[in-house]
């Protein structure tokens, strides 16, 4: 079926996916197997970076940036360690590798708790502007980390501010409602509590949304920040650093902000995430089970259905806005098991899907 899909930066992409509807179980489904997947890039900039994580397409050109690429955000350095990656790239459709930015702890014009470990939280505007999240470590170990900041980068890739505090505590992925002038950025964060629980499982991973004015000024402001989830499942992981809410993504509408519940194996919705002025708590649950195993990167289509990729293993599923789950291919069948720890960012753009993967450290094309 044909699916036109907001994305991230609100560009609208058209998506041709053959949805499978198959009777059977959720196994059965999840062996169906997408009709080609193309390397395009490796994401590995000059300085070694691996672990790519957030992924987007640029809206419109300016400065360094090209309408049409795609930026891609790093979490690992060269010596594999979570959460001290410090690159994003830029990668054409035709599979160039260019740096879009190196961003350096020692010379940040505001505080970042903690330095630079770039997540899947990454957005770009119309206006120019990118946003990326940055949960650092000191050593690539959840006892290390520290609460980060999102880091806000003019078209050039340079660091012009930082948004910091106790309401962005890890931040991890991201979306963005963009008008131009305004926007407004929703974001999980997974450090609530969660080194201090010390691999249990605490209930205070949170989604906020970011009010920003003056995009199409000399530096973004940020207007308030409203808790508008709370109550996430989260813990610290030896494999994984921290598991917890990780992708989001708006309906067609605005009016739903759905959020992969990692840890529980679902997706949540979060109503009226624009205007909410409260928490809904972890809100409704649309999806659960089934093929979801640790969901982590989430896109929205026009039609409703939601796109969220696993982190136990290489499997892509499309959710209808009811909660069935009705398409189930592999993206990544490497590892033991397949796919593991592989999939996190996930755009479509021209009637394919691009995506990450962590475990050949690539841009790759599921068309």
């Amino acid at each position: 079926m044909k699916l036109l899909v907001k994305i991230k930066a609100c560009t609208t992409v058209v998506l041709l996916i053959t949805a499978c509807s198959l009777s059977a179980s959720a196994e059965g489904k999840r062996l169906h197997t997408p009709r080609s997947i193309t390397t395009v890039a490796s994401t590995v900039p000059a300085n070694g970076d691996v672990n790519p994580y957030g992924l987007v397409v640029v809206p419109t050109s300016s400065g360094a940036l090209v309408a049409g690429n795609l930026l891609i955000s790093n979490f690992n350095s060269s010596a594999n360690l979570q959460g001290t990656g410090t690159t994003i790239v830029q990668i054409s459709p035709s599979g160039t590798n260019t740096l879009f930015a190196q961003i350096n702890a020692s010379n940040l014009p505001g505080p970042c708790p903690g330095g630079i470990g770039l997540t899947t939280a990454l957005a770009v505007l119309r206006s120019g502007w990118v946003i990326v999240g940055s949960l650092p470590t000191t050593d690539g170990t959840a006892a290390t980390a520290q609460a980060g900041c999102l880091l806000v980068l003019d078209h050039n890739g340079n660091v012009v501010e930082t948004f910091y505090g106790s309401l962005i505590n890890g931040p991890w992925d991201m979306t963005a409602y963009d008008l131009g002038s305004t926007a407004d950025l929703f974001v999980t964060n997974v450090l609530n509590g969660t080194v201090a629980g010390g691999g249990n499982i605490v209930q205070q991973g949170t989604v906020v949304r970011l009010n920003l004015t003056g995009l199409d000024g000399s530096m973004p402001t940020l207007e308030s920040i409203t808790v508008i989830g709370s109550g996430f499942s989260e813990r610290t992981d030896p494999a994984a650093l921290v598991i917890g809410p990780t992708g989001v993504g708006l309906s067609p509408d605005w009016q739903t902000l759905y959020v992969a519940d990692s840890l529980n194996n679902g997706v949540q919705a979060i109503a009226n995430p624009v205007t909410a002025t409260t928490t809904a708590g972890t809100g409704t649950t649309v999806s659960t089970g089934g093929a979801l195993n640790d969901p982590l990167g989430l896109v929205v289509a026009a039609t409703g259905d939601i796109f969220t990729v696993n982190g136990n293993n290489g499997i892509l599923t499309e959710i209808t806005p009811g909660g069935e789950q009705i398409f189930m291919p592999y993206l990544d069948n490497s590892g033991n098991p397949p796919g593991a720890g592989a999939l996190f960012g996930l755009v479509p753009v021209a009637g394919q899907l691009y995506y990450v993967d962590d475990v050949t450290n690539t841009l790759n094309l599921f068309r």
